[in-house]
Formats: structure tokens, C-alpha cells, sequence
């Protein structure tokens, strides 16, 4: 007899769930026991600086301004530079959708890893998105190998890889990014961002000069937004499916 719908959902689940715990404690693992782990781990810290800067420019676009170029560097910093007529809402919501950035697409990552076929999907999307950017808006060394890489193995992973690999590799850029939020929460607090290409006023001191009140209480607004935004992706992923 073959198994009934509800039965391969639980082990879904459960599937998917051992591997959002292991990535959690493999990245602690790599960032504070392995010798040498910061280092090694390193690509792992710029997939939040991608999907930071990848923020600021979809925020750019939605707002109905271009977004021109993206760029990023090794120690992990980068700028993403769009242009347009911005009132001073659009520019903070431009400043904005890089701080929460990482959150967002690490709740969609979560609620679509919640089964392999979703992931699978997902990381084509993912690819395909990254190629896309790679062409349109990266300009920098780092940078386009950086986004090429990632998307050749989200590509690969799901054409060639098992199903359980797209789940598995889904939830592991999840889990980075959705950790990302805490590990770099002192950005949200400062008002320099000092990026290799030279100082500059951090997105939270930007939202404060075109909005009101402290930089500060922008930090932690966006760092309040992005929780709760984590806590909605991963009650999708643990949620139980109606029968």
C-alpha cells in the first residue's frame, strides 16, 4: 500500500525540520568551535550582504526608481546605488528594504523549504533571479563571482541533485540569513557605514534624516520588523498541513 498524502507531509516535516536544526548547529559550529571557522565560513556571511543590497535595489525599483549597480567586497561590505525622483518616504523605504531584506527572503525560504518540491522551485527562481542580476546589475569582480556562484548552485542543486538536496540547500541559505539578522543587529545601531568604497551615512541614519526621531529607533524598528517577519516564515514551515 502506498503511503497516504497526510503521512508523507509528516515526513516532510520532520525531514525538513532535521535539516533546518543541523544548518543552525553546523553554522555555530563553524562560526565559534572550528579553527579557522569565520574564515571558511566567510561566503556564507556575504549571502547577506547579497540579499542586503539586493533590498536596497528591488526597494529602489518599487518605489518606480532604476536600480543601476550593485557591489560587494570580501570583508563583506557592499553598496547598491539607485536613481531617481525620491520623495523622503521613498528614499527611507529604499534605505529600509535593505535592513529587512535578509529576513524577507529568508521567511519565503522557509515557507517554501517546508517540502523538497517547494525548494526545488524555489532555488530555480533563486537562479534564475541571480544570473539575471549578475547580466543587469553587478559590477564589481567580487561581486560577479560571488552571485554567479551562488546561482550555478542553486541551478545545479536542483537539476541534478535529490530532492531532499533542493530542501536541504534552501534551508541552509535560510537559516544563514535569518541568523544574519542577529549576527550583524549592530549595524542597525550605528550611524557610519564604513564599506570599501569609503564611510558613509548608514541606512539607518538616512532613514532618520528623511523621516523623524533617532537612528536609533529606526534600528530597532527594522530589527523588530525582521523578527517578526522570521517568527511568520518559520510558523509556515512548522505549521501543520490540513488533511
Amino acid at each position: 500500500m502506498s503511503p497516504r498524502p497526510t503521512d508523507v507531509s509528516e515526513a516532510q516535516a520532520r525531514q525538513g525540520a532535521f535539516f533546518l536544526v543541523g544548518s543552525i548547529v553546523v553554522t555555530v559550529l563553524l562560526y565559534y568551535v572550528i579553527p579557522y571557522g569565520r574564515e571558511i565560513g566567510r561566503p556564507l556571511m556575504l549571502l547577506s550582504t547579497l540579499a542586503h543590497e539586493m533590498g536596497h535595489g528591488i526597494a529602489g525599483v518599487i518605489v518606480g526608481g532604476d536600480f543601476i549597480k550593485f557591489e560587494m567586497w570580501w570583508n563583506g561590505s557592499g553598496v547598491a546605488t539607485t536613481s531617481g525622483h525620491f520623495g523622503r518616504f521613498a528614499s527611507a523605504f529604499i534605505s529600509a528594504g535593505g535592513l529587512v531584506g535578509p529576513a524577507i527572503v529568508a521567511a519565503i525560504g522557509f515557507a517554501v523549504g517546508r517540502t523538497a518540491r517547494g525548494a526545488r522551485n524555489a532555488l530555480i527562481v533563486f537562479g534564475v533571479g541571480l544570473i539575471l542580476a549578475d547580466i543587469l546589475v553587478v559590477r564589481n569582480f567580487t561581486g560577479i563571482i560571488f552571485v554567479a556562484g551562488v546561482a550555478a548552485v542553486c541551478l545545479f542543486v536542483a537539476a541534478k541533485g535529490k530532492p531532499w538536496a533542493s530542501q536541504l540547500t534552501l534551508l541552509f541559505i535560510a537559516s544563514q540569513l535569518a541568523l544574519s539578522v542577529f549576527s550583524r543587529s549592530d549595524y542597525l545601531f550605528t550611524a557610519t557605514a564604513r564599506t570599501s568604497a569609503g564611510p558613509m551615512p548608514s541606512d539607518v541614519a538616512q532613514m532618520a534624516d528623511n523621516l523623524f526621531l533617532p537612528y536609533w529607533f529606526w534600528g530597532a524598528a527594522c530589527g523588530l520588523f525582521s523578527v517578526l517577519v522570521l517568527l511568520v516564515g518559520l510558523r509556515a514551515f512548522f505549521g501543520s498541513e490540513e488533511g
